[in-house]
């Protein structure tokens, strides 16, 4: 993402990380209790990835993630009048990186043809490919309670059969629905 930000900086499109929180809490990175502990969280994380983006960090009881949708990955863009024109439940840079060009194409036939253009709504199912090696490698930075807890879900998910539907087990143990 922060090479697609990059190669758009000439078309002054701006892009931010917003930092929610913690999706996979462990040893190393615990759910947060305090703001200045999510502060910590948030600037380790943009070293250790090696972000160049700018990141803002949501409040503690995350109101920016709940009004955004909720979803652990999502991306937004909004257009210079303040209006959502992509919305996508999970980061692909790729799918990202068509929604700028479709955009900045848009101004452009605005500029040329001197027609009227009226907005619609299209939903699509995208795809991407699953980085499994990075994602454990993201786990295993917030500590080996995250990788013993996604790996003890996906066995229970294995477990249940059919439409990946698993039952959320507690701190004691006890299942919750979904």
């Amino acid at each position: 993402m922060d090479a697609l930000a990059k190669r758009h900086e000439p078309e002054q499109v701006g892009a931010i990380f917003i930092y929610t929180h913690e999706a996979h809490p462990g040893e190393n990175y615990p759910h947060h209790t305090s703001f200045e502990q999510k502060l910590r969280h948030a600037h380790d994380m943009k070293a250790k990835l090696g972000l160049q983006r700018p990141i803002l960090v949501d409040s503690l009881a995350g109101d920016c993630h709940r009004a955004y949708g909720s979803m652990p990955n999502m991306s937004w863009i909004i257009d210079r009048l303040g209006r959502p024109v992509y919305k996508a439940d999970w980061t692909d840079a790729e799918d990202v990186a068509g929604a700028v060009s479709q955009l900045l194409n848009l101004a452009e036939r605005r500029r040329v043809e001197h027609k009227p253009m009226v907005p619609y709504v299209s939903n699509r199912l995208a795809y991407r490919f699953q980085d499994r090696d990075g994602f454990l490698a993201g786990l295993e930075r917030s500590g080996p309670r995250a990788v013993t807890e996604y790996l003890a879900y996906k066995e229970r998910q294995k477990q249940a059969g059919g439409g990946g539907i698993a039952p959320i087990r507690g701190a004691a143990g006890r299942s919750r629905k979904p």
